[in-house]
């Protein structure tokens, strides 16, 4: 089956931003900022994107690259006579699953909430009432499911590329124009200065640890994610510059974000660590006590729902790519068959808060959390390390491999004084990291 290839750089660079970008950004990110130390926690945010993120996203763009297949085959494919890197694409396929399991009910949220701005009846929305109805969740999963692999179903530079590309240009204007609108509320200062002055005294080792997990799971590195869109392109151009300029696109969008959540809730008394309804809540109520609120909430909620989908089309995008590559299928068939398999998972996060109760962890958790775990917790991270063992040691596919592949091409150029800093530093501080916060996990 010979391998499509994207049209351009730029849909190349769209593609991979808008599959890091999306509910990473806008859903979790500001409310993890908000529930650790707010400044505090982007400081040791932008850190953990400097040290771990390039070296991460470098190495999963270079393996795709070099191996041209999906993450199912990749770690195969490149490893040495006698090796045992193949089981680790079996594990980026139960990532890649696992994230969509509670990714595609989050972005049936947002839908939903979009469609009662632009009806006008936003004053009777509410979190918990809306989790809480297994009709909203499944049908509005339901849409989205059928919408991602539709939208797949067709060639990749007609269908992904495409759409992508229109939806990420779209979805920079919006959050400028919203942002710029945070910033004359009266409360701006105050939100201002609580979302970029760091506190050191409020970093910790759980903060060190959320932040870490946020890094990978807005850069969706560590389980192939990202490595697909390597196996689409040329050789034309380094990966560490291509790396930079996806980080750059994610982290700006992360930025803008704060800037438009925490000005409004500081005019408004609203709560900064509200947790996961920060983002549905607060926004809403937001809209709702401001002049043309209906025509600002559906502007926001059109955004996030273009952030939330391009992810969902990325993940999505390699989830169909091994399974083709198992089956052979078309894209079509293969569209059909993931689509099924995607809302079956994703029904226990749907009919979780309602139908299907189960506690994975502390009383009050659900099957969000679970899927959560399994992914921003264990298989990112973990998988993040198994990335930088294999591209930087003789065990796996080595320095001297990783380095000729990530330096092919024009752009800027890795060099040979960062060897010691993506094949021990990296390893070192992700294991580090990693182990804290599994021993220091709420299981109870």
């Amino acid at each position: 089956m010979k391998r499509e290839q994207l049209g351009s750089r730029l849909g190349f660079i769209m593609l991979s931003a808008g599959c890091a970008i999306g509910c990473g950004n806008m859903w979790k990110f500001p409310w993890m900022c908000g529930q650790n130390g707010g400044g505090s926690f982007m400081l040791v945010y932008i850190i953990c994107l400097i040290i771990l993120g390039i070296p991460a996203l470098t190495m999963e763009f270079a393996i795709g690259r070099a191996a041209q297949t999906s993450p199912l085959n990749m770690y195969k494919k490149l490893e040495k006579p006698g090796q045992k890197w193949g089981g680790f694409g079996i594990i980026c396929l139960i990532g890649n699953l696992a994230l969509m399991a509670f990714y595609t009910v989050v972005c049936g949220w947002l839908i939903y909430y979009f469609c009662k701005f632009v009806a006008g009846r936003q004053q009777t929305l509410g979190f918990a009432s809306m989790i809480a109805s297994p009709t909203i969740n499944v049908t509005f999963l339901f849409i989205t499911v059928v919408l991602a692999f539709f939208i797949l179903s067709f060639h990749l530079q007609g269908g992904l590329e495409r759409i992508t590309k229109f939806m990420m240009s779209a979805l920079l204007v919006l959050m400028l124009v919203l942002a710029v609108h945070s910033l004359l509320l009266k409360g701006a200062g105050q939100g201002l200065l609580f979302y970029l002055k760091p506190d050191i005294s409020k970093i910790n080792g759980s903060v060190v640890v959320a932040a870490m997990n946020q890094a990978f799971f807005t850069l969706s590195t560590g389980m192939g994610s990202m490595a697909i869109f390597g196996s689409y392109i040329g050789k034309d151009r380094t990966l560490m510059g291509e790396a930079l300029h996806v980080i750059t696109l994610d982290t700006l969008v992360a930025f803008l974000a704060g800037v438009i959540i925490f000005p409004a809730c500081f005019t408004y008394d609203l709560e900064v660590g509200a947790g996961p309804s920060l983002l549905f809540d607060t926004m809403a109520t937001v809209f709702n006590n401001m002049p043309g609120g209906r025509v600002w909430g559906s502007l926001f909620f059109l955004f996030m729902i273009f952030a939330a989908l391009s992810t969902v089309l990325g993940v999505c995008e390699n989830i169909l790519a091994m399974v083709r590559e198992l089956t052979g299928w078309s894209r079509p068939k293969g569209s059909l068959v993931c689509g099924i398999i995607v809302f079956l998972l994703a029904l226990t996060t749907a009919l979780g808060f309602n139908v299907l109760h189960f506690q994975p962890f502390a009383e009050g958790t659900t099957w969000m959390d679970f899927w959560d775990f399994v992914v921003s917790t264990n298989i990112l991270p973990l998988g993040s390390l198994v990335l930088a063992l294999f591209c930087c040691h003789k065990f796996g596919w080595g320095w001297d491999n990783f380095f000729k592949e990530a330096n092919t091409g024009v752009g800027p150029k890795m060099k040979n004084w960062q060897k010691p800093i993506f094949t021990f530093v990296v390893p070192v501080i992700i294991a580090i990291i990693y182990i804290y916060g599994i021993a220091t996990f709420s299981w109870k």
